[in-house]
């Protein structure tokens, strides 16, 4: 009798349960079916959208469509070898890297060697021998600076500002620099007590808002260059003339993300959109320019160089003309060159797309107009954009670049997915968002262990290629220890295709 009651009160809850689930079951349709002829009446009335206009509700999953089928192509579709800017493979190894894992692969290669623009590294019938192999040499930048710098790594963390990147992304920067004794360059958005705080080495960098360097009316300021050049870890002052995703354009900050904290940090308005200027206005000429170098170095006492993506070349043959004049000591410290497929701020399409010359063009053009003017020696060449591979960066120093820098590698490090977010508020990783939901998954202590395993690997795989083609260290490569594959399918040596003047 007490086990009939038990189980006729059992079906009476479940019953009552259903009664509740079927309820709210025809009260959420009900409601869905009012929110479909809500947006009926919406959609058939707005005059903005064609498509709704023409199909309401149904016109609206194109938007969805559009939005999640970049994700769809990343994950499903693409071969390894197809994405922009970035593919699989390229991402895979830096993950890789970054996690510390095997990062060889097996049964033959799947990069197109054919296709025109692939290089060729030429291995030599005695590669270096373990033994043999030497630590990368060390180079002194601006040796004749009251404090001149030399750098622990020949691959570096490119310019990435914060308030572009949140603090979990540049406290990990930081961190991961200090254990792989790379440097990291604030970008154009002031010093943050974020990038001191891994006691990493800082390349402070000047944009033409002058941003953490300025006084209440927008210009330079020598008292806050002193400030900033009296922090020990800052290293060397770079000047920002243009980069890679926005020749031409200044930098991009949405009022949205211009917290109280960024605003103190750059000395700008909170919650104003931070837009600089498309150039330095007091830099007009080549002489302009060197006076702007002197003042910094005069300021800090540290080494001052320049930054810019190479379209037109005939003004660094005026600065270089201009050097000679004045003396061999008014030369930029150095030249920091980003290419036109550079990119991890928000720009304009029409410029990232369509302006400045690649890396590959420009590197040798500027190379060897330091040899033809004698200033190789002086002017130590730092480039950037898109090299985040080991492959990358070896033909970067076959080229003749003195040191390397990389952002994006650097994000890619640190989690980034490439859900092409960098430029609004909500990336899912956490890197480029002030949301703090959406930070919390970055943890700065297990990223800049990644950090600093990812520069490692690079450096380790780039001295593998060095030994093969016969160098004992990565310093030690030069044009003619590379080919490029032409459009016919058959390759010719850098050295042919890039010529070193004829007095170097």
């Amino acid at each position: 009798m007490g086990m009939e009651l038990l189980d006729h009160g059992f079906v009476v809850y479940l019953t009552a349960i259903l009664q509740i689930l079927a309820s709210l079951f025809i009260f959420l349709l009900g409601i869905g079916l009012l929110a479909v002829v809500v947006m009926y009446f919406l959609d058939r009335n707005q005059t903005h959208h064609t498509i709704r206009r023409n199909y309401p509700v149904i016109g609206r999953f194109r938007y969805i469509f559009e939005h999640i089928g970049e994700f769809f192509r990343q994950y499903f579709f693409a071969g390894d070898r197809e994405e922009m800017p970035f593919n699989r493979a390229q991402r895979a190894w830096v993950y890789r890297a970054a996690k510390n894992v095997d990062r060889t692969v097996a049964f033959g290669s799947s990069k197109m060697i054919h296709e025109p623009g692939s290089v060729l590294f030429l291995n030599c019938p005695y590669p270096t021998l373990t033994d043999d192999a030497l630590e990368t040499s060390h180079i002194t930048i601006g040796p004749d600076c009251p404090h001149p710098f030399r750098p622990g790594s020949f691959f570096n963390i490119s310019a990435m500002s914060f308030g572009a990147l949140s603090v979990p992304a540049v406290r990990a920067l930081s961190r991961g620099a200090k254990q792989a004794n790379c440097w990291y360059n604030t970008g154009e958005g002031g010093l943050s007590p974020y990038h001191l705080e891994g006691d990493c080495d800082v390349v402070f960098q000047i944009g033409t808002a002058k941003y953490g360097v300025r006084d209440e009316q927008g210009n330079l300021s020598d008292e806050r260059l002193a400030e900033v050049a009296s922090h020990t870890q800052i290293k060397m002052f770079e000047i920002k003339l243009s980069q890679g995703a926005k020749p031409g354009k200044g930098g991009i900050l949405p009022g949205n993300k211009v917290t109280p904290e960024i605003a103190r940090i750059r000395l700008i308005p909170e919650g104003q959109d931070s837009i600089s200027p498309n150039r330095h206005p007091e830099i007009n000429s080549a002489s302009d320019l060197l006076d702007m170098i002197a003042r910094i170095r005069n300021a800090t006492g540290k080494p001052c160089g320049i930054k810019f993506v190479l379209g037109a070349s005939g003004w660094l043959e005026e600065l270089f003309t201009e050097v000679h004049k004045r003396g061999i000591q008014s030369a930029p410290d150095f030249i920091t060159l980003d290419s036109c497929d550079g990119g991890t701020g928000a720009a304009p399409m029409a410029l990232m797309d369509d302006v400045g010359l690649p890396i590959s063009e420009s590197l040798p053009l500027l190379v060897n107009l330091l040899l033809k003017h004698n200033l190789r020696e002086r002017i130590r060449v730092i480039t950037s954009g898109k090299l985040i591979n080991p492959s990358d960066v070896a033909w970067a120093l076959c080229m003749g670049a003195d040191f390397i820098n990389s952002a994006r590698g650097f994000m890619l490090s640190l989690g980034c997915i490439q859900a092409l977010q960098c430029n609004k508020n909500t990336c899912p990783t956490g890197i480029t968002t002030h949301d703090a939901k959406l930070q919390r998954g970055l943890v700065p202590t297990d990223k800049a262990v990644r950090v600093a395993s990812y520069h490692d690997n690079l450096v380790h795989d780039v001295e593998l290629i060095a030994h093969s083609c016969g160098v004992r260290e990565p310093r030690q490569l030069r044009r003619y220890h590379a080919r490029q594959v032409l459009p016919n399918g058959t390759s010719k040596p850098l050295d042919e295709l890039y010529p070193y003047p004829d007095k170097a």
